[in-house]
């Protein structure tokens, strides 16, 4: 693996080290719903479902 990608993923790493930290994940948690989930559920799993999707594009661009 390139030394770009794996700094890549470092970054994304502590970047979500530090989204599902808890102040900042208290700032989703107010009463309320999008499509129907609350919106501290759907907060937690859209940037989770980022995250997925950030890693698969840095790993297919490795793989090319």
């Amino acid at each position: 693996m390139k030394k770009r990608h794996e700094q890549k993923l470092i970054v994304l790493s502590i970047a979500l080290f530090l989204a599902f930290n808890i102040p900042f994940v208290l700032i989703f948690n107010f009463e309320g719903a999008i499509f129907g989930i609350p919106t501290f559920y759907f907060s937690i799993f859209s940037i989770w479902l980022l995250s997925i999707i950030i890693s698969a594009i840095v790993l297919k661009r490795h793989y090319e």
